[in-house]
Parts: structure tokens; C-alpha cells; sequence
């Protein structure tokens, strides 16, 4: 049998056979390794990083067909991509949870559930800190009423609120609507509400920590533009700025940032923050949409810390899962 398998690769025939398979084996091995130099014109970059684990279904694919075409050469072929996929997403999928913490967040984008029961349910889930987006002006005095007794101090400004068992401090408004240049870019027909983030000082036990909570702007698949991201962009920016230049030796962001930590946008993020879900999680985490998720577009990042476990949370009614962390002092 070894002879014959032997005799099959020596001859030229499996080698020329499926010619389009090996050239799109190559071609997504080629992508996985450099989609940082895809341009982001329309935003195709943008999209094809928010999507980027999701190549790795192609590979089982193009194998399927390759072994039903005989042809060794896209076989070997499929090998770049699935060294490339496995080392940029391999890392992901054990459990790299750790006992013990200091520090219990969580943060959810509470859309449109139900503010009671949602807010039951996150105070349950045990979190030293909640951080809230999407709030609105009849959904915010529900949310108060009902974690008031779990959680005793607090902030909302706009759209995005903290509930806190520590005292806060120096709460205001971070413009991530408005930033620098790149404002002019933003559509006069995707207004947005202005207040869409803030940062607070929270006095834990162990320390002050700075806390930021977000809610970037969303980005849609336009017929005529492509991947809009433009609002989203502006707030990344943004964020990016006031967290580097954030004196406090620990800082914490909680948010919707409408965008992967695979994203471009978050280029600058990465340099300064680690992800929780990156470094304590298990799996890719992912959080929208709820019904069946395939992006992790909601966040804990922090920076002066470290993370023992991500984790979400079950459904509320959002059309985002909730999710939460420990993190050690």
C-alpha cells in the first residue's frame, strides 16, 4: 500500500489536477497573512478583519474538494492557510481562565430589552462594576430603580451609564463624536447622539481606577460606499487619544465598539490596552448578533491589570450579549 501511495505522488497527474483550488488555497493563505495591507477602500479591509476568523470555514471546504478532485498540489497548497488561521486564532480556543480576582466587571449594550428583568439579571451575574450603552431617557430611570440596591453609586451621561458598589469621582463626557479631522468624514445623515461615552474614577479598596465606557458609532454596508465606518472610526480615535493620555498606572474601557479587536480601527487600542477575552477567555467570545453570534464586538480592555477570566453572559432581550471578567490587581 506504501508503494503504491508512493507511486501515485511520483506521478505528474494529481500534481496538475484542480489548478483553481490551488490557486485559492494560495490565495486565502495570502489574505489570512496580510490582510493588514488589504486598502481600506469602501472600508474592505474594515469588513474583511471583522470577518477574518470566519475564513477558516473555507479551509475544510477547499480540502473537501480538493481530496474529491485527487489533487495533491491543492492539498498542499490548503497548508498555508491553515498555519496561517491557526496561528493567528489557534491561541484563542483553550481555556486560559485563571482562579481568583480582584475585580468583577461586566458591560452590556442593553438595546432594546426589557430594562427590569435585563437589569435583574446583570445583577446577579456578581459584578463589582456595570457598565450600560444604548441607554435611553425612558429605559435609564428603570435601570437606576433597579440596580439601586445592588449597586449604590452611579453615573449616566447620554447614552452610556456606570453602576458601581465604589465610589465615583471626576465623571465627564468623552466627545467621541467630533474628533480631529476625521469628523468631517462623518455623513450629515448618520447623526448620532453626542453622548455616547464617559469617563469616571472608580475608589475600589485596592486604588483608584479609571474607568471609560463607550458606545462607538455603528458601521453599515452602504450601497454606494461600501463598509461605512466613518462614525466609528472618529470614536476609536478618540478613545485611543484619552487613553494614551491617561496618567492612571490602571485603566479600564467597557464598551461597544461596533468593530472586532481584529479591526484596523483598533490599531491604536491594541498599543496601549489588552483584551480580556484575548487573554483570559476561552473561545472567540463572540456577542452580536444574540440569536446567533459571529462577531465580539463588545469589549473589556484594560491597561495596569491582569485578566484571570472572560466570559458572556446569557441573553436579555438585546440584541447583544452582556459579557464580563475578573481582573486581578
Amino acid at each position: 500500500m506504501m508503494r503504491n501511495a508512493l507511486r501515485a505522488c511520483s506521478r505528474p497527474e494529481p500534481w496538475r489536477r484542480g489548478p483553481v483550488l490551488t490557486a485559492l488555497a494560495l490565495l486565502l493563505g495570502l489574505l489570512l497573512l496580510s490582510h493588514a495591507a488589504i486598502p481600506d477602500f469602501a472600508g474592505l479591509g474594515s469588513l474583511v478583519e471583522n470577518v477574518l476568523p470566519w475564513f477558516g470555514v473555507l479551509i475544510p471546504a477547499l480540502l473537501a474538494a480538493a481530496l474529491w478532485r485527487r489533487s495533491l498540489a491543492a492539498v498542499t497548497a490548503l497548508l498555508l492557510p491553515a498555519v496561517a488561521w491557526t496561528t493567528l486564532f489557534g491561541g484563542l480556543l483553550p481555556d486560559k481562565s485563571h482562579p481568583g480576582g480582584d475585580l468583577t466587571v461586566a458591560t452590556h449594550n442593553v438595546g432594546a430589552a426589557d430594562p427590569v428583568p435585563t437589569a435583574r439579571t446583570l445583577a446577579a451575574a456578581g459584578a463589582d462594576i456595570l457598565a450600560l450603552e444604548e441607554l435611553t431617557p425612558q429605559a435609564t430611570p428603570l435601570y437606576e430603580k433597579t440596580l439601586a440596591p445592588r449597586y449604590p453609586h452611579h453615573a449616566v451621561l447620554g447614552t452610556v451609564g456606570l453602576w458601581s458598589e465604589f465610589p465615583l469621582s471626576g465623571t465627564r463626557t468623552i466627545d467621541v463624536m467630533n474628533y480631529g479631522p476625521l469628523a468631517a468624514t462623518r455623513s450629515a445623515a448618520a447623526k448620532l447622539p453626542e453622548n455616547r461615552a464617559l469617563h469616571t474614577t472608580v475608589t475600589t479598596p485596592d486604588g483608584p481606577l479609571a474607568v471609560y465606557v463607550a458606545h462607538l458609532g455603528s458601521v453599515r454596508l452602504m450601497p454606494r460606499t461600501g463598509f461605512w465606518t466613518a462614525s466609528r472610526d472618529i470614536g476609536a480615535a478618540a478613545l485611543t487619544k484619552a487613553v494614551t493620555a491617561d496618567p492612571g498606572p490602571r485603566v479600564l474601557l467597557l464598551a461597544d465598539l461596533n468593530g472586532t479587536w481584529d479591526d484596523r480601527a483598533f490599531d491604536g487600542l491594541r498599543a496601549h490596552l489588552d483584551s480580556a477575552q484575548r487573554t483570559s477567555g476561552t473561545g472567540f467570545g463572540f456577542t452580536w448578533p444574540a440569536t446567533f453570534p459571529v462577531a465580539r464586538i463588545d469589549q473589556i480592555l484594560y491597561r495596569g491589570m491582569k485578566a484571570g477570566r472572560s466570559w458572556t453572559l446569557p441573553a436579555t432581550g438585546s440584541d447583544h450579549l452582556p459579557v464580563a471578567a475578573t481582573l486581578t490587581w
